[in-house]
């Protein structure tokens, strides 16, 4: 993945350095012109160069001398997502984000994103995969590999195609091998930081531990899930219903092969012929507001199903987005064996 500075110049440089800075961009040929600070100054494209060569302006000039100022950005933590996504759709590819302070902190480019969404999301990678023994003995369960890289990285770059750039990884159970693999995500355009259970938090109480996410929306997931969810349908739909914290769920049919009559005292008053009812299964994926948070314990063992249900009581608003597209969790031996096969069939 190209680094996002490879499109930053410093406002004092030559066109001639702009022009090989161009070159080496290739299809991405946008530069974005910045001070010493990488506070965003203007933009300069190929045209741009060509515009000012024809006024006489030479290569050995400043670029400030032909940049466009005002370029479009966005900020970062906008949660304006139609603006993203007119964006996306007017064939602005490349755009700057810029932090509260107008410095650049990321470059989006739409022909290799998907999204840019205002979100945290926390990897919940702490559990010993003791049903994967002996896979998993001296390799952490988010490591073992489905097809050519970890289960942990398939979700990971999963959720950076949908613009996530801000990652928080839970772990305990051989968690050095974890982070010595993802590092701080620099390569990767993202920030990644660790969260160290001293003592096992549920699937969710490892999250009271953060107390700086970058963003008011939380996404929490396990990582031993193979998904190709679209976070981005996902969180619009979480937006639409004004909800508090929205959960991925599996629907699983159930077909009778009999009759089934609906009683009243032993009084039959109603029956439907070989029925098919349609449950909704815990997908382990959730999105929630940052405020719903206040619910969790400090540092105590907490499930995700704890909140939902504290949520509820007190009265806050818990959906539930129906998945339609692929899902697997992968515990047991004959789920890892079926994400071999199902790897290269998945449509991501």
């Amino acid at each position: 993945m190209r680094n996002y500075k490879e499109h930053l110049l410093e406002t004092e440089s030559t066109i001639k350095q702009a022009l090989v800075r161009l070159d080496k961009l290739a299809s991405d040929a946008i530069l974005f012109i910045v001070d010493k600070e990488d506070k965003l100054i203007g933009s300069l494209t190929d045209g741009d160069v060509r515009r000012g060569l024809i006024k006489g302006i030479t290569i050995e000039d400043k670029v400030n001398d032909i940049i466009q100022e005002n370029p479009r950005y966005i900020r970062k933590g906008e949660e304006n997502i139609q603006k993203i996504i007119e964006y996306r759709e007017g064939n602005f590819k490349i755009i700057p984000v810029l932090s509260q302070e107008d410095k650049v902190v990321n470059v989006i480019n739409f022909r290799k994103l998907r999204s840019y969404l205002p979100i945290d999301a926390v990897i919940m990678a702490g559990g010993k995969g003791t049903r994967l023994r002996p896979l998993t003995e001296n390799t952490p369960k988010p490591l073992l590999k489905v097809g050519d890289k970890p289960i942990m990285e398939h979700n990971l770059d999963r959720l950076a195609l949908y613009g996530i750039d801000d990652f928080w990884v839970s772990v305990k159970y051989l968690g050095e091998q974890i982070e010595n693999y993802f590092g701080n995500g620099v390569t990767r355009n993202t920030k990644i930081d660790y969260v160290w259970e001293d003592e096992p938090l549920g699937t969710i109480g490892a999250v009271s531990k953060i107390k700086n996410f970058e963003h008011d929306y939380i996404l929490v997931t396990n990582s031993d899930i193979l998904t190709n969810l679209d976070y981005e349908s996902f969180f619009l739909d979480f937006i639409e219903l004004k909800a508090d914290l929205s959960v991925v769920t599996i629907p699983y049919q159930v077909n009778i092969p009999y009759a089934v009559l609906e009683t009243d005292n032993g009084r039959v008053k109603s029956f439907k012929e070989k029925p098919t009812y349609t449950y909704y299964s815990n997908g382990g994926i959730y999105l929630m507001k940052r405020s719903a948070l206040r619910f969790l314990p400090n540092d105590s063992f907490f499930n995700a199903t704890d909140l939902m249900e504290k949520l509820i009581n007190e009265g806050l608003k818990v959906v539930s987005y129906p998945l339609t597209g692929y899902w697997l969790d992968v515990g047991k031996h004959e789920d890892f064996e079926r994400a071999q096969r199902d790897i290269n069939k998945i449509k991501f």
